[in-house]
C-alpha cells in the first residue's frame, strides 16, 4: 500500500511512525507552597498509527495493552495526536519513580507492536536517525 502525502504527515515521522512516550514530574503549588508532586506516564500516538490499529483491533483481540490504549487515549488534535495517560500517583519515595519507569517501558513496547504494524502495513522499512 502507498501512503498519501496526508498519511505521511499524520504518521509524524516522514518516513515512518513516530510517537513519544515520558515521564512527567507535575508539582502541584496550593496557596504559597508545595501541596504535592505527581508522577505520570504519557504517551502521544500519531493519528495514522492509532486509526490504523483501531481500525484492526480485532488483530490485537489478545493484546491487553493496546485494547486498553485504544480504549483511553483521547484525540487532543494533530500536533498532540492520540494522547494516553498510563500512570499517576503521588510521588512519596523512589518506590513510586520505579513504579512509574515499569510502566514506560510497557507503552514503549506497546506502541513499538503498534508502529511495527504500521510499518507492516505500508513496508516502511525502519529510518536509520
Amino acid at each position: 500500500m502507498k501512503l498519501s502525502k496526508q498519511q505521511i504527515f499524520d504518521l509524524w515521522g516522514g518516513t515512518g511512525p513516530y510517537s513519544e512516550a515520558y515521564i512527567k514530574i507535575q508539582i502541584r503549588i496550593l496557596d504559597d507552597s508545595i501541596s504535592r508532586i505527581m508522577i505520570e506516564v504519557e504517551a502521544n500516538i500519531n493519528p495514522l498509527t492509532f486509526k490504523i490499529v483501531r481500525g484492526a483491533r480485532k488483530i490485537f483481540a489478545n493484546d491487553e495493552p493496546i485494547q486498553q490504549l485504544l480504549n483511553h487515549a483521547r484525540y487532543m488534535g494533530k500536533n498532540l495526536g492520540y494522547v494516553v495517560c498510563a500512570f499517576t500517583e503521588e510521588y512519596t519515595d523512589e518506590n513510586v519513580m520505579k513504579e512509574a519507569q515499569k510502566r514506560l517501558k510497557y507503552v514503549e513496547e506497546t506502541i513499538i507492536r503498534m508502529h511495527t504494524y504500521t510499518m507492516d502495513l505500508f513496508n516502511i522499512t525502519k529510518s536509520n536517525s
